[in-house]
């Protein structure tokens, strides 16, 4: 399966803004944790994205890659703003596409994991006439994942663990509608995580800026926040494998970038860790 995953807006333009966030941000990093999923843990799937980092790229160079790649879907991710007043959460298919159509039937299955866990209200399934939805050659879907301007969307729009819920609700939708297969892999025995880490810091503000850097990479990461000894750190987490191997390919990645105290720490599903 060929997914053509689209982070709306990047570069000069940064979308809807709200609450100190962009939407171009938020997008991005909700499609790099699908990728990351999609790319993990299922067989046979292909992920090209129209941007990596932020960007600039027009709306038709990002149909017209998706169209020559021969993708399968287009998924395209969005955030919302009205403002202030309006929230929850919405997806498109194009306004031509009867309800029966395969695209809305890919609409119904993706809006039903998505609103499982994104803790948003349901705006509904609904049709546009926007441009990646008309000129993209393949079924295609845009997701609005709530209101950027909106108190209580934006609290969520925040955490890095809902960004991450919102993935899976995603992967979710395309592992049913397209019958994806999850990857049997030699360590699941183990019931071990290892998981990459490229640094903690005791200071929030270097930890975003470390995956700032990364994400110029097109390496996914975010912030985890723990406590040792009763101090806060902030963990940056590149990364995390049911199989060692990736996770040293990930750590090689990192590494390459310059990061040279970057590190596996393995964790087994009852909690113990070893660095």
């Amino acid at each position: 399966m060929k997914l053509y995953l689209d982070p709306g807006h990047g570069g000069s333009d940064p979308g809807a803004i709200g609450n100190g966030l962009r939407e171009k941000d938020i997008a991005l990093d909700i499609a790099l944790k699908i990728r990351s999923i999609l790319t993990n843990q299922y067989e046979n799937v292909q992920v090209k994205m129209s941007r990596t980092g932020d960007t600039s790229k027009s709306l038709s160079q990002r149909t017209n890659e998706a169209n020559s790649w021969d993708a399968d879907f287009y998924l395209s991710i969005h955030c919302n703003a009205f403002n202030g007043s309006a929230k929850g959460y919405e997806d498109y298919i194009h306004t031509s596409l009867a309800d029966s159509s395969t695209t809305a039937k890919y609409q119904d299955i993706i809006h039903a994991e998505v609103i499982k866990v994104n803790q948003l209200q349901d705006r509904g399934q609904k049709k546009a006439n926007f441009h990646v939805l008309r000129e993209s050659a393949m079924p295609a879907l845009l997701t609005e994942n709530g209101f950027i301007d909106n108190a209580q969307d934006a609290a969520l729009m925040k955490q890095s663990s809902w960004r991450q819920k919102v993935a899976q609700g995603h992967a979710n939708g395309i592992e049913k509608a397209f019958s994806l297969i999850k990857k049997q892999n030699d360590d699941s025995k183990t019931d071990a995580v290892y998981k990459v880490i490229a640094g903690a810091f005791k200071s929030r503000e270097n930890a975003d800026e470390r995956v700032t850097f990364l994400r110029s990479k097109g390496i996914d990461s975010f912030v985890v926040t723990l406590s040792i000894s009763g101090e806060t750190w902030y963990r940056v987490q590149a990364g995390a494998f049911s199989n060692r191997e990736n996770a040293e390919k990930r750590l090689e990645e990192v590494k390459r970038t310059g990061i040279e105290d970057a590190y596996i720490l393995t964790e087994s599903t009852s909690g113990n860790s070893n660095s």
